[in-house]
């Protein structure tokens, strides 16, 4: 018979420190108690809203990262990372939309989710294989990085969190801005690689070159099966 975790026991496991094996023979160490997991814009509206309305490119370039984010997601859980959930989106209004963001005419266009990243639409909200569970958080931002008008700094500081591992989309943009905020706020961060996309796996491929660029500036890259042989080493 399996016994079930005490929450003793879970603590101490949440408090084993795990390596990971990233790019570059480098090794990425983190303690889950003091890790979050940033799941970043995991939302309809980036998958293109649903099978009619999504360009096939867009298809192939974006919703295989889906399944991936969710083992990610559900080996962070098990071992006892905070779990953060971002969404880029607006007013109905627009009150919170800058004026040059205004002029690139993206955001409240009409597509298959409704209102293109308006909350409270459905494509606003996150994908089912990825969606919050009880009790995790969720950072709602009116821009790229997941620190820009939001608490989450003030949220993970309350938590002791001092490292977070990033996945999401896009890799260029709203990954990209959040990694390079969090590393001025002295963040340890892991970009887990084949757990981000792009539109264009071009743009994709060139914001991990950033990142490991002038001697790993943005810290540390590695793939999927790193994390997961990590974690279960240290099971």
């Amino acid at each position: 018979m399996t016994q079930r975790k005490t929450p003793a026991a879970k603590a101490r496991r949440a408090a084993k420190p795990r390596k990971v094996q990233c790019r570059d023979e480098r090794e990425y160490v983190f303690e889950p108690a003091r890790t979050a997991l940033l799941a970043i814009d995991m939302q309809r509206d980036f998958f293109g809203g649903d099978d009619d309305g999504a360009d096939e490119a867009q298809s192939n370039a974006m919703r295989d990262v889906v399944p991936k984010v969710a083992s990610l997601l559900a080996v962070a859980r098990g071992a006892g990372c905070h779990i953060v959930h971002t969404r880029e989106g607006y007013a109905s209004d627009l009150s919170d939309v800058t004026a040059y963001r205004k002029s690139l005419g993206y955001v409240g266009r009409e597509g298959p989710g409704g209102r293109f990243l308006i909350r409270g639409e459905w494509g606003h909200d996150f994908c089912d294989e990825v969606a919050p569970l009880a009790g995790e958080t969720v950072i709602d931002k009116p821009g790229f990085s997941a620190f820009y008008r939001s608490d989450l700094h003030a949220r993970l500081q309350a938590a002791g969190i001092d490292h977070l591992i990033l996945c999401g989309v896009t890799t260029q943009c709203c990954v990209h801005s959040t990694l390079r905020e969090a590393v001025d706020l002295g963040y340890w961060c892991l970009t887990v690689a084949d757990c981000c996309a792009a539109e264009e796996p071009e743009l994709h491929e060139a914001a991990l070159r950033m990142i490991a660029g002038e001697g790993d500036l943005f810290g540390w890259i590695a793939e999927l099966d790193s994390v997961l042989a990590a974690t279960s080493a240290s099971a």
